[in-house]
């Protein structure tokens, strides 16, 4: 499951030598069969950001990304366990973003566990938060398999 992090890299239209890594990234990913997901609220948190700066190219290779691979709705049924674990998180003393924020790395977990798949990843340029919910990893470092 791809975070927002890898996401805008591989969407990108300006080619740097980290965006063009995450480019092959992907793309080995996709060759040796590993499924590939982008969850709804990563697709939201980058979209907000390319509208904002009216990054065309950048809205319209996300389009043709969300067409190629698996596009994961966001459902109530992660919404509530976004709601879990946010407050988890904060009744622990660790709260993974501000109490006034939606806090996207919660619902991106929600949607992942609410798969229901033992081996999901989260590939992320941030693991932090993340891994305190769930199996996540730099991208970099997942491997295809």
């Amino acid at each position: 499951m791809l975070d927002t992090g890898p996401l805008g890299l591989v969407t990108n239209p300006k080619l740097s030598s980290e965006s063009t890594a995450c480019t092959k990234w992907l793309q080995a990913h996709i060759v040796t069969g590993n499924r590939i997901i982008i969850p709804e609220i990563a697709d939201y948190e980058l979209r907000r950001e390319l509208l904002r700066a009216n990054k065309t190219k950048g809205i319209a290779r996300l389009d043709d990304l969300a067409k190629s691979l698996k596009y994961l709705p966001i459902t109530t049924t992660a919404m509530r366990q976004a709601a879990q674990f946010w407050a988890q998180a904060r009744q622990q003393g660790q709260p993974t973003a501000g109490d006034k924020t939606i806090d996207g790395d919660m619902i991106l977990v929600a949607q992942a566990v609410t798969l229901a798949v033992p081996d999901i990843v989260i590939a992320t340029t941030n693991v932090g938060h993340l891994s305190r919910f769930m199996a996540a990893e730099l991208w970099r470092n997942i491997a295809p398999s």
